[in-house]
């Protein structure tokens, strides 16, 4: 009787307090998948676990062989980052399994049990792109590119979003399977291919509870005449602060530049407009601020990671 092939790699999966285990389990099926349409060989699966102080493998897709991880993942956790950890039982065995050699990977918020082991200062890593901000203010050290959907650094690997588990489990497949075989497992999941980029999904979402009064009057006025022109004098004069104490303390209370607010502003408009009417992009532009549409569609372009029509192919819900 023939013997199955021995496995390419073997991935395991870091089971933590409150993770998403539907990640866990998604990702088990989809390297699963991936080894029945490569037809040979095939990646083995195992599952993690904290206990106390070990860590221990609780299952194996190929039990009774030992145990060498080419990559061990945090998947995505269902509270929110604040609510999050510590994990030191976690930290201290990925820092072991680095250590011996292993690519370390997270998904979404799985990047904060990865920061734990200190292995990400200095390096470059994405997460979802709401919990960005609160990745960079815990772990300064950590350059945060949350633009990106799979960030690829080598030793170590982050995907961002929720959901982004499935571009960084068909990233693994095509590494260890080759791309014919990674391309037949996202067609017959319905999934796409692993994206690039999570600028088209991410949302400005303006923060106003910083509890500067002066400069939370200036962002309600620019809300309401977002679409007129806009002076940074006129709104310096709404906080009634001087210029230069205005634009310091807008920008450190807003985390943007008051032109790049109102740019965000803007665009935010102008994307609630193309996934909601049917209006041509020109007249959206006039609506949103914008008198020349060739800058309006490069900076939204620049902003949003693609261009205003093909954003609304992807994202119109306007009924026809």
């Amino acid at each position: 009787m023939a013997r199955p092939p021995v496995p390419v790699a073997e991935i395991g999966l870091l089971i933590y307090p409150d993770c998403q285990l539907s990640a866990v389990y998604g990702m088990t099926d989809l390297f699963r998948i991936a080894g029945e349409w490569a037809g040979g060989p095939s990646l083995r699966v195992s599952h993690w676990e904290a206990q106390g102080a070990d860590v221990t493998c609780t299952w194996d897709s190929h039990p009774g062989q030992p145990h060498r991880l080419s990559h061990a993942i945090a998947p995505p956790s269902l509270v929110m980052p604040e609510r999050m950890g510590p994990f030191p039982a976690a930290a201290a065995w990925l820092r072991d399994q680095h250590a011996e050699g292993t690519v370390l990977g997270s998904v979404c918020a799985g990047a904060f049990v990865l920061a734990e082991t200190g292995l990400m200062s200095g390096r470059r890593a994405t997460t979802h792109w709401a919990f960005a901000e609160q990745l960079a203010r815990r772990f300064p050290e950590i350059d945060v590119a949350d633009d990106r959907m799979v960030l690829d650094d080598g030793d170590i690997v982050t995907a961002g979003g929720i959901l982004a588990w499935t571009d960084l489990g068909l990233t693994l497949v095509d590494r260890f399977l080759g791309p014919a075989t990674m391309l037949a497992t996202a067609r017959f999941l319905l999934i796409d291919p692993p994206r690039s980029s999570q600028r088209p999904f991410a949302a400005f979402i303006p923060r106003f509870d910083h509890g500067d009064e002066n400069i939370r009057r200036a962002q309600h006025h620019l809300h309401a005449h977002f679409a007129q022109p806009l002076q940074q004098s006129d709104l310096h004069a709404v906080a009634g602060l001087t210029e230069r104490t205005f634009l310091r303390r807008f920008t450190a209370a807003t985390g943007h530049r008051p032109n790049a607010y109102l740019q965000q502003v803007r665009i935010a408009k102008a994307r609630e407009s193309l996934e909601r009417t049917h209006d041509p992009v020109d007249r959206i532009a006039w609506n949103v601020g914008y008198a020349d549409p060739a800058a309006f569609r490069k900076l939204f372009q620049k902003l949003v990671g693609t261009a205003p029509a093909a954003y609304r192919q992807r994202f119109g819900i306007a009924a026809a």
